[in-house]
């Protein structure tokens, strides 16, 4: 009679093709990348480690960099993304137009401002432009991660010591037009060349540069000018 041996309960050996990398997050457990971001930054290698800083969140994907203002709108409208990272000081047009212009053409896609200026005068206006956050880049990047989060989900994310900053600062004193009249100076422009591109009379012109020395304490308009962006207030 034949003996029967015993029957091994050890499992099979799995074939080595069928193993994934060391280390590898099963696909089921990995969260999608949900988050869809544009990033606007004009210094290349910041954009960079931005990008990669937030890809490497599970759940975040920057589906677009641009390096230039004017650039801003043409991304979102053309890769969707829910939320636009933008710096404010960018060529061909300033983060805070451009946060104002994605407001009326992708009143979908969130704002969140970037920069290394945290001026009063730069959150107020972008807050008019309709940005939901303003940060500053000396924060940490999981900040800023969480942020992307917190934007996306209606919640509004700036700063805390430049919130307190902008309280205390007050409203920007200057009118529109005082503003037009400072930006169109900042070449050097004479009076005569500013009223021309103003379409305003040479006096009216210089009872604006006038009234925004005065508001700026500053003795002339290039002073004017240069307080004035230093505040934020251009």
């Amino acid at each position: 009679m034949c003996r029967r041996g015993r029957r091994s309960t050890a499992p099979a050996p799995v074939p080595r093709s069928r193993l994934g990398p060391v280390n590898e997050t099963p696909r089921e457990r990995r969260s999608p990348k949900s988050i869809r971001v544009l990033l606007a930054e004009d210094q290349g290698m910041m954009r960079g480690a931005l990008a990669l800083l937030l890809g490497m969140e599970e759940d975040i994907e920057v589906v677009a960099q641009v390096a230039a203002g004017d650039a801003i709108v043409d991304a979102a409208l053309t890769h969707h993304p829910d939320v636009a990272l933008l710096d404010i000081e960018l060529p061909g047009k300033s983060g805070l137009d451009a946060a104002a212009e994605l407001r009326d053409q992708a009143p979908d896609c969130r704002v969140l401002i970037l920069t290394t200026f945290g001026r009063p005068g730069y959150l107020r206006r972008a807050m008019e432009a309709g940005a939901a956050g303003f940060l500053v880049k000396d924060g940490p990047v999981e900040e800023l991660a969480v942020a992307v989060r917190r934007v996306l989900t209606g919640e509004t994310v700036i700063d805390p010591a430049l919130a307190a900053a902008a309280l205390s600062a007050g409203p920007n004193p200057l009118s529109t037009r005082e503003c037009d009249a400072l930006n169109a100076s900042a070449d050097g422009a004479t009076v005569a060349d500013i009223a021309v591109r103003l379409h305003l009379s040479e006096s009216t012109v210089r009872n604006y540069l006038s009234a925004a020395i005065g508001k700026t304490g500053t003795r002339n308009r290039m002073e004017a000018m240069r307080e004035a962006r230093r505040q934020g207030w251009l």
